[in-house]
């Protein structure tokens, strides 16, 4: 007899609950499993009956890209009661079900790990009671558990992200962008309230995207017993210095140091008594929760989704309950139990007003952030140190431009302008160090910067040679540039290692050299995640969620094309965060037998009703297999069946505002470079004079230059080693047909 496996949500809904059904549901499947939904949460399995249902490969179709969950979610009191629990566990074993993953806060896991523990005990209770037979109580004699953390508040220790985090500071992200501009036009205050409980995630991560002028959290409450004069006289003087606008970020639950509450309505009253100007209270509520889930929010429900139904169908009776996550790219598997504690005790902390060891607990990413933002939120600059050595950066741009730059450019003129140095603005890239296009930039060159995209200095892809380099020397002597910080993408690694290797010739160029990672193609080496690819990302899969509603209304096949050069990644987590059916790959090529399998699994699906094909090609996965041939190809065979469509979506995914994502990460490894910088000139040390920053394991990394040619696979402009290859095998399984005819949405 196959395991039974039930899924359900419970408590609050977070985006991407139903990306994390739909991977559960067919990882399940395609381990021979017999899977139930239980829908309304644990009320649902209280009641039983219908709301415990059989699902197959076709019940999980056409969720991925909606938001709040699909098989409901309720918080039950009922289920706080043995009684309660004990009518649960005869629903579940009517069912024969003996194995659970539960998407959920910590109250949920909590009531499953609960359930598990009784489980044996309220199997003897029924079969006292005759509700159920021995013989059932013995062929399900424990009960296994695999816990998703689906939650806005990023509140969860044992991972680094939770399932709807990054869906809600996007909407956090973008109502504060919408906001400002309101704001600067009628010269107004803004107090903005985000959901979080007990967490300051979602306020701190908002305010650092988006540029924020203050932000309140719970865990680290204003030092002084007057913080509202101190917050109204730097904002007060940033008004003076020319900003139109400012805005405050509150958390829900943020406090003062001796635990009362700080609320949106008491900070607007403080405004408009110290600024004498009008002041407006915006509380995004559960705007925070609804909508399409994000790209990351996506492909991070489908990993742990997977992971989840595997882990709870191969656990035995002496495994213990697993909250599965995600740590550095990486699922992590760690003790359900052990994770709730420690969020609990993180909670007490707050609640204690034990600040101190609440910003211990939340994490060096959550305290870093934290420090960064101290400096950006200033009205304007410490003054620099008597005699300290002032630093001259030249920051540029280079290759192709990628959302995110701006806000790179403007944390490290800020960072560096509080810490005393000159930063020197270079436009136009390399062209700029060429033509000594430069300009040295203050605290309010760069305001308001963060939210664009592009690159407001200018980019090009020209790498120097022959007298160039004559021509850059003069430019850094001529400006007494220190160091040069590039923000860019391959062209820019290559312009970089080129000035490191002719220092022997020209000795302008023993300077600090660090390059940051910015293209939306993700191919750089010595960095996971660059700058910009996030967001491209997520404009591939808002196109192509509307590609796949015109494409379902009319029996068609829509080929889309995306960029990324010879490197896959935005081809494969777009099909990823999706459901594409197939996905070309340079790394893989594109064979005619694949081809000829493609079409013969179209035409079956058609032929049984199916109304959407969607296929997702890199621009370059083969030369000769191109995107109109694709189409010529799968249109003559499909004959009558389908239609087949071609989307090329070109430079939009190069466009448009950079995510939260995208923002805090160019922020905070333009910190990490000013800090490489400056250490450089405290030290001397040579060998840590050039090199390429990025963020590895979770960490980031400083790789010298010398060693990306190593690195690279040159050919093909892409890293040799491609981490986001690994998780090609899921790909291939969720995109299946599945067993039997099925839905035809994927």
């Amino acid at each position: 007899m196959p395991k039974r496996l039930g899924v359900l949500t419970s408590g609050g809904d977070a985006q991407g609950m139903n990306a994390a059904i739909r991977a559960t549901v067919r990882a399940a499947l395609d381990q021979g499993a017999d899977v139930y939904g239980i829908y309304e949460g644990y009320q649902g399995m209280i009641d039983g009956g219908n709301y415990i249902r059989r699902v197959n490969w076709a019940a999980s179709g056409g969720i991925l890209h909606k938001g709040g969950t699909i098989l409901g979610t309720a918080r039950s009191p009922e289920f706080r009661t043995r009684e309660g629990r004990r009518k649960a566990v005869a629903n579940l074993l009517r069912h024969g079900i003996d194995r659970l993953v539960v998407i959920g806060g910590d109250g949920s896991l909590t009531g499953a790990s609960l359930l598990r523990q009784e489980w044996k005990g309220l199997c003897q209770e029924l079969v006292e009671m005759g509700e159920i037979a021995q013989t059932l109580a013995d062929a399900h004699p424990y009960l296994t558990i695999a816990g998703l953390v689906g939650s806005i508040d990023n509140d969860m220790y044992g991972t680094d992200m939770t399932i709807g985090a990054d869906s809600a500071l996007h909407r956090i992200t973008d109502a504060i962008d919408a906001i400002t501009s309101t704001a600067a036009s009628h010269q107004r205050a803004f107090v903005v309230e985000v959901m979080g409980r007990n967490c300051g995630y979602l306020a701190l991560m908002g305010a650092l995207a988006s540029g924020a002028d203050w932000v309140l959290i719970p865990e680290s409450p204003p030092n002084l017993d007057d913080w509202e004069t101190k917050m109204c006289a730097i904002l007060g003087e940033g008004r003076k210095s020319g900003r139109r606008d400012s805005i405050v970020v509150v958390a829900e639950g943020a406090q003062d140091r001796n635990g009362n509450p700080i609320t949106a309505e008491m900070v607007k009253q403080t405004l408009e008594k110290h600024l004498d100007e009008e002041a407006r209270v915006t509380v995004l509520g559960h705007v925070q929760r609804g909508g399409s889930p994000s790209a990351y929010d996506r492909v991070l429900s489908t990993l742990v989704g997977a992971a989840a139904a595997t882990t709870a169908l191969a656990a035995g009776e002496d495994d213990e309950s697993m909250l599965v996550g995600i740590h550095h790219n990486k699922i992590t598997f760690l003790p359900l139990m052990e994770c709730v504690h420690k969020t609990h005790e993180l909670n007490d902390a707050v609640r204690n007003l034990d600040f101190a060891k609440a910003m211990e607990l939340r994490g060096k990413n959550f305290q870093d952030s934290f420090r960064i933002l101290r400096t950006l939120i200033r009205s304007m600059p410490h003054p620099p140190t008597p005699g300290q050595k002032r630093i001259r950066f030249a920051i540029l741009n280079a290759s192709g431009p990628a959302p995110g730059m701006n806000a790179a450019v403007r944390a490290a003129v800020r960072l560096a302008v509080d810490r005393g140095h000159i930063p020197v603005g270079v436009y136009r890239g390399f062209r700029g160090l060429i033509n000594n296009n430069l300009e040295e930039f203050q605290w309010m060159s760069v305001n308001g910067w963060a939210p664009i995209g592009g690159s407001e200095l200018g980019t090009s892809r020209k790498v120097p040679s022959g007298g160039d380099f004559y021509a850059i020397a003069k430019s850094l002597e001529e400006n007494k540039i220190d160091a040069i910080l590039m923000v860019g993408g391959w062209a820019g690694y290559h312009s970089m290692l080129r000035l490191y290797q002719e220092r022997t010739t020209f000795p302008a160029f023993n300077i600090p050299l660090i390059c940051i990672p910015a293209t939306i193609n993700n191919n750089l080496p010595g960095t996971e995640l660059c700058i910009g690819a996030d967001t491209a990302l997520n404009s591939i899969v808002e196109v192509v969620d509307k590609i796949k509603q015109s494409a379902v209304a009319s029996n068609r096949c829509f080929i889309v094309e995306v960029m990324g050069r010879y490197c896959g990644y935005l081809a494969l987590m777009s099909a990823i965060a999706t459901g594409a059916e197939r996905v070309y790959l340079h790394e893989e090529g594109v064979t005619l037998r694949e081809l000829e399998q493609d079409i013969a699994m179209l035409k079956e699906g058609f032929e049984h009703g199916k109304r959407l094909g969607l296929m997702i090609r890199n621009e370059n996965a083969n030369p000769l297999y191109t995107t109109p041939f694709l189409a010529a190809l799968f249109e003559e065979e499909g004959g009558s069946l389908f239609d087949v469509r071609i989307s090329v979506l070109g430079h939009l995914q190069q466009g448009g505002d950079p995510t939260p994502y995208d923002r805090i990460l160019a922020t905070r490894l333009a910190a990490k470079s000013i800090d490489f910088i400056e250490k450089y000139y405290q030290k001397g040390e040579a060998d840590e004079s050039a090199a390429a920053i990025g963020l590895l394991a979770g960490d980031f990394h400083f790789t010298p230059l010398y060693e990306i040619p190593r690195l690279m696979d040159e050919k093909s402009q892409r890293p040799k080693e491609q981490w986001w290859m690994e998780l090609r095998p899921i790909a291939k399984l969720l995109a299946q047909p599945g067993p039997g005819f099925h839905s035809d949405q994927t």
